[in-house]
C-alpha cells in the first residue's frame, strides 16, 4: 500500500495544486476572481491598441494625384486672356463642378486644383494630410490620421471599444470599492482612503467616458443615417436630400459588412520618371501668325517698330534728295547721292534706334528718336520732326 502525501492528509483548510506544488488559502477563489479581472482588462487593453493601430497606419483611401490635368475637360475661354511673351492668349479652363448619378440622383462633384481631378462623390481634401480622401470622415489628431473609406470601420470599433473598456475600469473599480465598505463595516471615504488607486482609475475613466461614449453615440447616429462628420456638420442647414441612405439596418451593413476596398496607392513601388508630353494646343488671337517661327520678345519687337519708322522717313527723305539732285542737275554735290544710295543698300543694317527705358511692357509704341549721329552724317534736318509728327 503506497503512502499518502503530505498534502494529501494536510488537517489545514489550505487548497493545494499540482500535487501540493502550489499551496493556498481557504478564500483563494478571490484571488482568482482578480486575475480574471485583471487578465480581461489587459487583454481589452491591448484589443483597443490593436485599432488604434489599424485605424492610424491604415491608408484611410487616398486618391492617387494625376499627373496632369484631365484633357477631356479642357476648354479655352476666349474672354479670359493671360499675356505670354507679350501677345494674348486664351485662358485654359476648367469647369469647376460636375454631376454625376448617384442611386438615381445627381450629385455635385467638385474639381481639385491640388490632385488635379474630379473629386468622387463624399470625397473631400484634407487640408492637414493634403490628399484626397474617400467617404472622407474628418481628420482625427487623437489617432493623427484622416479618417475615411477604408479606416472609418476600426475607428468606430476603437471608439466604442474604448467606451466599454471605460466602463468595465469604472465599474470594476466601484465594485471593490464596495467590498471594502462590507469587508471593514465602514464608509464609502474609509474604503476610499484605503484603495486610492481604485478612486483614481475612476476619475480618470468618468472624465474618458463623457469623450469616447459622446463620440460613439455621434457616431451610431451617423451610420444609422448614412452620413459622415463632414456632411453633417456643412450640410446640416441644408434641406437637401440624403442620396445615401438606405434604411437603418442597410446602413449599419454597409459599414460593417462590406468588404474594405483595396488601396489605390502601392507606396513601396518605385518611383517611375515622369514622360514630358506637349502641351495642348492653344490657338492664340493674333491677327497676323509669326511666319518665322520665333518668339521674339517684348523688346525685340519695339526695336523693330522704331527701325521700321526709320526706314521710313529716311525713304521719305531720299525722295526729297532726288527731287533735289533733278532740280541742280549734274553738278549737285557729290555727297548726299552717296549718302543716299547708303540708306537705300538692301545689305546696310537700319540706323540704331534708342528708346527710353523707361517704356513698360504694356505700350507698344513710344516716342522713338534717332540718334544725334545718324542726323549728323546724313544731314537731315526734317525726320525727327516727321518722327515726331507720326507719334
Amino acid at each position: 500500500m503506497a503512502a499518502n502525501r503530505v498534502y494529501e492528509a494536510w488537517k489545514g483548510s489550505n487548497k493545494f495544486l499540482f500535487g501540493g506544488r502550489l499551496i493556498f488559502g481557504p478564500d483563494a477563489k478571490s484571488l482568482l476572481i482578480r486575475y480574471a479581472i485583471l487578465v480581461v482588462a489587459v487583454l481589452f487593453n491591448i484589443y483597443v491598441l490593436i485599432l488604434l493601430f489599424f485605424t492610424s497606419a491604415r491608408d484611410p483611401g487616398i486618391i492617387p494625384r494625376n499627373l496632369h490635368p484631365p484633357e477631356e475637360e479642357f476648354r479655352y475661354d476666349s474672354s479670359v486672356s493671360i499675356d505670354i511673351g507679350g501677345r494674348q492668349t486664351p485662358s485654359l479652363q476648367f469647369p469647376r463642378t460636375k454631376e454625376v448619378m448617384v442611386n438615381g440622383l445627381p450629385v455635385r462633384v467638385k474639381y481639385c486644383d491640388t490632385c488635379m481631378l474630379y473629386r468622387p462623390p463624399r470625397c473631400s481634401h484634407c487640408s492637414i494630410c493634403n490628399n484626397c480622401v474617400q467617404r472622407f470622415d474628418h481628420h482625427c489628431p487623437w489617432v493623427g490620421q484622416c479618417i475615411g473609406l477604408r479606416n472609418y470601420r476600426y475607428f468606430f470599433m476603437f471608439v466604442s471599444s474604448a467606451t466599454l473598456l471605460c466602463i468595465y475600469v469604472f465599474s470594476i473599480s466601484a465594485f471593490y470599492i464596495k467590498v471594502l465598505m462590507d469587508h471593514n463595516h465602514g464608509t464609502v471615504w474609509k474604503a476610499m482612503k484605503e484603495s486610492p488607486a481604485s478612486v483614481i482609475l475612476m476619475a480618470y475613466c468618468f472624465v474618458a467616458l463623457w469623450f469616447v461614449g459622446g463620440l460613439t453615440g455621434f457616431h451610431l447616429y451617423l451610420i444609422g443615417t448614412n452620413q459622415t462628420t463632414y456632411e453633417n456638420f456643412r450640410y446640416r442647414a441644408d434641406s437637401r436630400v440624403n442620396v445615401y441612405n438606405r434604411g437603418c439596418i442597410n446602413n449599419f451593413l454597409e459599414v460593417f459588412c462590406t468588404k474594405v476596398q483595396p488601396s489605390k496607392n502601392n507606396f513601396r513601388a518605385f518611383v517611375q520618371e515622369e514622360v514630358q508630353r506637349p502641351p495642348p494646343q492653344v490657338v492664340t488671337q493674333e491677327p497676323e501668325s509669326d511666319t518665322g517661327g520665333d518668339h521674339r520678345s517684348k523688346v525685340e519687337d519695339d526695336l523693330d517698330i522704331g527701325e521700321d519708322l526709320l526706314k521710313i522717313s529716311q525713304r521719305r527723305n531720299i525722295e526729297g534728295f532726288d527731287e533735289e539732285i533733278r532740280s541742280r542737275g549734274s553738278n549737285g554735290p557729290y555727297h548726299n547721292t552717296s549718302e543716299g544710295d547708303s540708306v537705300l543698300g538692301s545689305d546696310r543694317r537700319a540706323p540704331t534706334v534708342r528708346s527710353d527705358e523707361r517704356h513698360s511692357s504694356r505700350r507698344r509704341s513710344e516716342s522713338w528718336e534717332i540718334a544725334p549721329d545718324v542726323l549728323a552724317n546724313s544731314n537731315v534736318t526734317e525726320t525727327r520732326s516727321y518722327v515726331s509728327s507720326r507719334h
